[in-house]
């Protein structure tokens, strides 16, 4: 007996491969992030665009400090040593203050003399004077030291009369200094100055005069001498007259006194 032939079924490869869903993995009409799936997107066309490969996460690198901020810190820790030299200073016043009680001297001129007043065949004018000037120091505590290079001048509107110095003095506390002190001065071209003198006198009865004093100081706190400083000292006068030989009587004086460093 014939052995039948048998018929093995054989597989369809078509049917064993699977096949790509024809429906879309993400419903229509619904919005997805590339970034939140990795499979891909697919817009509202019904197109499918496949994932990047490779995609790199953008990195945030935080921005480097400015300049500006040591700037800043500079002009604080600055202001912060000003502020610190202002206290230091104000609390070192205070105490002194407290302890010694500083007064400022007062200065006042009592006496005007002219041995001479004239003018001369060259039209200049020759003026010497005599300026008693008092000075008085009211503090307990602190004492003055007067140093040289000191000035002392006599004018009249803007024209210089005549200049001089004070002497090297001590003067200590409570105290009361009389001084007598020569000026002398030469005016050149002074015709018409001493034409305007004669006539101001003539209408107004007295002539006003200026006294300036710059005198290099030194103060003395208990046994401390503190660096010279300069006292200025502005006198305005008004004297009857300017004549040679002649007692020159003062209607008013007034003096302002400030220091100088």
């Amino acid at each position: 007996m014939a052995d039948h032939q048998r018929i093995h079924p054989v597989q369809d490869v078509e049917a064993v491969l699977p096949q790509a869903p024809e429906a879309p993995l993400v419903p229509r009409g619904a919005s997805k992030s590339d970034r939140g799936d990795p499979r891909g997107t697919e817009m509202e066309t019904g197109q499918y665009y496949p994932p990047f490969q490779g995609r790199s996460i953008p990195v945030m690198h935080s921005t480097p400090p400015k300049k500006r901020s040591c700037l800043r810190k500079c002009l604080c820790w600055t202001i912060c040593l000003l502020l610190l030299q202002v206290i230091v200073v104000a609390l070192t016043g205070g105490i002194i203050y407290l302890v010694f009680r500083p007064k400022l001297p007062k200065y006042s001129v009592s006496e005007l003399q002219i041995t001479q007043f004239n003018l001369n065949d060259d039209q200049s004018l020759y003026a010497t004077f005599d300026v008693s000037i008092t000075a008085q120091n009211p503090n307990k505590k602190i004492g003055i030291y007067y140093e040289g290079g000191s000035r002392i001048s006599v004018w009249y509107t803007s024209t210089k009369l005549c200049e001089g110095g004070l002497p090297k003095f001590y003067q200590g506390h409570r105290n009361t200094t009389e001084l007598l002190i020569p000026l002398t001065g030469q005016t050149q071209n002074a015709s018409g100055l001493l034409t305007t003198l004669q006539q101001q006198q003539q209408q107004t009865g007295n002539v006003p005069i200026t006294i300036r004093v710059r005198q290099p100081v030194r103060i003395k706190l208990g046994s401390f001498k503190l660096p010279k400083i300069k006292f200025v000292v502005r006198c305005r006068l008004l004297v009857d007259s300017l004549s040679e030989n002649n007692d020159i009587r003062i209607q008013s004086s007034s003096c302002k006194f400030r220091l100088r460093l």
